[in-house]
């Protein structure tokens, strides 16, 4: 299994950035992927995922923000995060459960106030 995570970078409080996580080594279209993030000096947290059927799931605090989706023919998830806070603050990584925890390498989003 590989995630390969990108496009994090510096940002005003209000912009927009989208994440990609690209997948392989394992059949993408019938997992559920999931975005976490990891802030300065908090554990890791869920923000969203989304299953094979493209149901999805968020956390409080960006629910109505952010908005995860996939494209299971480029074996991509994407992170849409819109209105962002200072708080948003993270390494966010993308996440797979088979067998266990599958982790990307992380990708730094920081949000300047």
């Amino acid at each position: 299994v590989q995630l390969q995570a990108s496009g994090g970078g510096l940002v005003q409080a209000g912009g927009s950035l989208r994440l990609s996580c690209k997948a392989s080594g394992f059949m993408f279209s019938i997992n559920t992927m999931g975005w976490y993030r990891q802030g300065p000096g908090k554990e890791r947290e869920l923000v969203a995922t989304i299953s094979s059927g493209g149901s999805t799931n968020y956390k409080d605090s960006v629910q109505g923000r952010f908005t995860i989706s996939r494209d299971n023919a480029k074996r991509t998830v994407y992170l849409q995060m819109n209105s962002l806070k200072p708080e948003d603050t993270a390494l966010y990584y993308c996440h797979l459960y088979l067998r266990r925890d599958n982790w990307g390498h992380g990708t730094q989003v920081t949000v300047s106030s």
